[in-house]
């Protein structure tokens, strides 16, 4: 089990290496991850490579019986490599450059750049392949992180075309399918087509959906030839990853695929960052794990768990005694198996010199350092319960295109993805029942429950396994706005929505409205809700109403149903229903199938996890009072893993 700190010994005088290291080690480290960010201190000029720096670093860390984790430092290149070829800095959707002096400001199609972060991997990997002390390569670091997943520049305009020509082999299929005939936008050829860069109204959503698909190309290409490179010079004994960064929704890559390469994912875990006032939800932290782990369908590191207080320019929330170490064991509790904090010591130059570390400016070694130092040395003993598979009832499935295909055209004010998304999840959560967040081409065979948020692109293939799942026993739980769309990014002609599987919703629906952010409507059943961002006005056939408007004009309109389908039961909602609602129906659902559950305080969040056939609990306390959990009493963000019984 490899516990530790993101630790730069290049930041600080080197003869404070020895206290560093010394400090980690007494703290209960076991790893220390290094190097993601040091490519001028490997290859000052160019061609001149010296690990000698790192040799150094590595020897001590050995001494101290750290394991290492080696970043490769592609993420930010040397100035003199943007001074001799700057056609590998990439252009914002203006076409500025992006000007040396950040990080990730690499073009992802410069054949130059692919060359130059080559030659620096290989010459890393071969150096190190024999050193028993790396036991983990990281590739790159937060592939896709603010922003850098798109540029404009005339390589990637080629390489678009190129895209394009190899997906669509004539440019009258692409007329045809885009539907170019519209606004008079027909192509002679593949050369005319634009970047979806600035213009009059909007593109194409069928250009941009190609866009996203060319973008998430880009990127995941270049990490699988650094990936191949690494795995073909490494040592036997060291893994492959790379860290994925927060806000993976609103990226523009394909993750599970970039996950395909790895031997292990990891996650960076920052529940708050700069400018926040409070933390993101409970709900959307889990959801993030679960999300992580359902990647490769296994457990999963995070490489880089929040501690101090985050900010670049503006510092946000500073986390309260013992709530770092909670979110710590909420990731375990979802799949974490190893864990390592950002950062040992927070920098006192450079633009992250308000990301304070387990360790601050002052470097004295306070409450945070006690805090990590009790969290290492508890957990180490539920090494063989952090390592056991997890097995979930529910899956909540998302589609990256689909994902883009809402980002071509929002369509509600209010709308936003991953809200919608864990907004459905919440429905489980509340219940604290185990769920999957897995891409929605996985198999469904392990499920009692889907729950399918939002997914307006959809094509006979999905309908038939969806109705197959159903038909069998499954629950499915649809939200507004589903089977609109077609792979095109395209509203199909002559359907009814919910589009291919209103027969398995057993309603029709003709009209719609988009509410504006802000926007609530009124809707009643055996209770009374509220619905937000949409509503779709649905006309039950064979499916029972739940709720209805409560409007004048559409009050005989359904705004929740639920349809009998072979043996199974389908839910759709139409519009952003409320939490309480949603538990509702959640609680129903995991009735139905008798999926363990428990109903806990708000605030309070208990996962179950089985070794050997006896069942644990990890209690969490989310809040800053005093909670109950059974016979427990939880102080303000207490975490703690009891034996259930």
């Amino acid at each position: 089990m490899y516990l530790g700190v993101d630790y730069y010994p290049e930041h600080w005088p080197k003869d404070m290496m020895d206290e560093d290291l010394d400090g980690i080690k007494e703290m209960g480290s076991t790893m220390i991850r290094i190097g993601e960010f040091a490519w001028h201190l490997m290859e000052s000029r160019e061609g001149e490579f010296d690990f000698s720096f790192f040799d150094e670093v590595i020897s001590k860390a050995k001494e101290r019986d750290l394991s290492v984790m080696f970043g490769t430092p592609t993420a930010t290149f040397p100035a003199w490599l943007a001074k001799k070829h700057p056609s590998i800095l990439s252009k914002d959707e203006r076409g500025l450059t992006r000007s040396f002096g950040g990080r990730r400001q690499y073009c992802f199609n410069s054949k130059d750049y692919w060359t130059y972060s080559s030659r620096i991997t290989e010459e890393l990997v071969k150096h190190y392949s024999k050193e028993p002390g790396i036991t983990v390569w990281q590739i790159d670091n937060e592939f896709g992180h603010e922003g850098s997943d798109q540029c404009y520049c005339g390589q990637c305009h080629e390489g678009f075309q190129t895209f394009l020509e190899d997906k669509y082999k004539t440019v009258d299929e692409l007329n045809e399918r885009w539907g170019t005939i519209f606004w008079g936008q027909t192509y002679n050829g593949f050369d005319e087509i634009p970047m979806p860069t600035p213009t009059v109204t909007t593109h194409n959503p069928s250009l941009k959906l190609d866009w996203a698909k060319f973008r998430s190309f880009s990127v995941n290409r270049y990490a699988k030839e650094m990936v191949r490179i690494v795995r073909e010079f490494k040592g036997d004994h060291q893994l492959v990853t790379t860290n994925v960064s927060g806000g993976f929704f609103d990226k523009w890559f394909d993750h599970p695929e970039h996950a395909r390469e790895l031997d292990v994912v990891s996650y960076d875990n920052y529940p708050v960052w700069g400018g926040l006032t409070e933390p993101i939800s409970p709900a959307e932290v889990a959801m993030n794990h679960d999300f992580n782990r359902g990647l490769l369908g296994k457990n999963y590191w995070i490489v880089e768990e929040l501690m101090g207080a985050q900010g670049h320019d503006v510092i946000g929330y500073l986390p309260r005694p013992n709530q770092a170490k909670m979110w710590s064991y909420q990731a375990f509790a979802h799949g974490c198996t190893d864990l390592l904090y950002f950062r040992w010591r927070g920098m006192t130059k450079g633009a992250e010199q308000f990301c304070f570390g387990v360790v601050d400016h002052d470097n004295h070694r306070g409450r945070k350092y006690k805090e990590v130092q009790s969290l290492f040395s508890e957990i180490k003993s539920h090494e063989e319960l952090l390592n056991a598979p997890i097995q979930a009832d529910v899956a909540v499935l998302y589609s990256y295109a689909n994902i883009w295909s809402w980002r071509s055209q929002i369509q509600s004010s209010g709308f936003d993805f991953t809200k919608e998304l864990t907004r459905m999840y919440q429905a489980f959560y509340d219940w604290n029942t185990a769920i999957d967040v897995i891409p929605v081409d996985r198999s469904f065979d392990s499920y009692k429950v889907l729950v399918v948020p939002v997914m307006q692109m959809m094509d006979s293939k999905l309908s038939d396994r969806l109705r197959t799942f159903a038909d069998n026993g499954g629950t499915i739980l649809f939200s507004f706005r589903t089977g609109l769309r077609d792979e095109d990014n395209n509203i199909r002609l002559g359907e009814a929505l919910p589009g291919m599987v209103n027969d398995l919703c057993g309603i029709r629906i003709h009209e719609t409205e988009a509410l504006a952010d802000g926007q609530e409507l009124t809707v009643k059943g055996e209770g009374t809700g509220t619905v937000t961002v949409w509503r779709d006005l649905i006309t039950p056939d064979t499916a029972e109403v739940l709720y209805r408007y409560q409007d004048p004009f559409y009050e005989e309109k359904a705004a929740v149903t639920r349809n009998t389908y072979g043996k199974g039961q389908v839910y759709y909602i139409g519009g952003g229903l409320d939490q309480e609602s949603l538990k509702e129906i959640g609680k129903s659902v995991i009735d139905r199938h008798g999926i363990w559950s428990m109903d806990t305080e708000p605030g309070v969040e208990v996962y179950k996890r089985t070794l050997d056939g006896k069942d644990h609990l990890f209690l969490l306390n989310h809040t800053g009072d005093e909670k109950i959990v059974g016979n427990h009493t939880l102080a303000p963000y207490a975490s703690t893993i009891v034996e259930w019984k």
